[in-house]
């Protein structure tokens, strides 16, 4: 039985970092994944009849797409941006496949997005939207972006977490296990932003295309995801970035973050996502690392503390 769409709904979703795992995840490697404190807030309220009309705004509260669409057909009827409007209808289709009461009736709706990260950040714009569309739409988060993004969906698996999980495919099926990860060298390792944004369907496209991957490169990425978990020492931890940094870019035949742009950085520089942008993670216990990347040119530099989800008391 489908279930009822609230007329009016709040829902934020969580964005995402893949620790360990990126590419290999989609071969069925073990990935540790941690939901982020920044995110996306999606806002359902009443509209005018027989149009859903769709507001996005960053998170400086500017406009950055609009769109209007004929109810209950969902056909484009204007759009800022057609290609994200096209997206967005696919998206909206998936789930009204999977509940028929989703926008099936002329009750206008007025919809509200906003993150409140920078979208060039790649915490999961997209993401965060599809989990929150979904929970709305009562249909699977999942489903939607397999059949409309792709990826492995561990992203999906951060949006309504309490922490960080483990995450891997059996087959086609998504299994998620939370799990503890807060180090006691927590406070050595830090998130930065490259400032090149990546698109993560094309990476996909670059590994498929490109990687040199086996059954035994899968097992030792996921080995290599178990030893995050109990590295007891910064130089433990440090040791398990670079052998999997080694395995990677064997496979994806791309250079090391760390080689490229930080080959003076004391400590170890772990490329995060789609390899050559986006955020890598440094972990070092020099005494200002925060000041070392400000002085190469890099701003965005948060500590993991910052950057992780932080749990609600009690």
């Amino acid at each position: 039985m489908n279930p009822e769409i609230p007329d009016t709904v709040s829902i934020r979703a969580h964005g995402k970092i893949l620790l360990t795992g990126e590419y290999a995840v989609l071969d069925g490697a073990l990935a540790l994944a941690l939901p982020v404190c920044y995110g996306q807030t999606l806002d359902v309220a009443p509209g005018e009849s027989g149009l859903l009309r769709w507001t996005s705004r960053d998170e400086a509260g500017q406009i950055w797409f609009e769109a209007a669409f004929i109810l209950p057909g969902l056909t484009l009827l204007s759009a800022s941006d057609e290609p994200t409007a096209q997206r967005l209808q696919q998206m909206l289709y998936v789930c009204r496949r999977q509940n028929p009461r989703f926008l099936a009736d002329t009750q206008g709706r007025q919809i509200y997005t906003r993150t409140d990260f920078p979208r060039a950040w790649g915490l999961g714009t997209s993401s965060t939207l599809i989990a929150a569309l979904a929970r709305w739409a009562g249909a699977d988060p999942y489903q939607v972006l397999f059949e409309t993004l792709g990826g492995s969906g561990y992203d999906i698996a951060c949006a309504f977490a309490d922490g960080p999980l483990l995450y891997w495919l059996e087959g086609d099926t998504p299994q998620v296990e939370p799990t503890a990860f807060e180090p006691p060298f927590a406070g050595h390792l830090f998130f930065v932003f490259l400032g090149k944004k990546q698109d993560s369907r094309a990476g996909i496209r670059h590994f498929r295309e490109h990687a040199k991957h086996d059954t035994g490169m899968i097992e030792a990425i996921s080995e290599l995801t178990r030893r995050c978990l109990v590295a007891g020492t910064l130089a433990d931890f440090s040791a398990v970035l670079l052998e999997h940094e080694r395995l990677i870019g064997q496979a994806l035949d791309l250079p090391r973050a760390q080689d490229l742009y930080f080959p003076d950085f004391p400590g170890v520089v772990k490329s995060l996502g789609a390899w050559g942008g986006d955020f890598v993670l440094a972990a070092s216990d020099a005494g200002d690392v925060q000041g070392y990347f400000r002085k190469k040119g890099f701003e965005v530099c948060i500590p993991f503390r910052e950057m992780r989800l932080k749990r609600p008391p009690g």
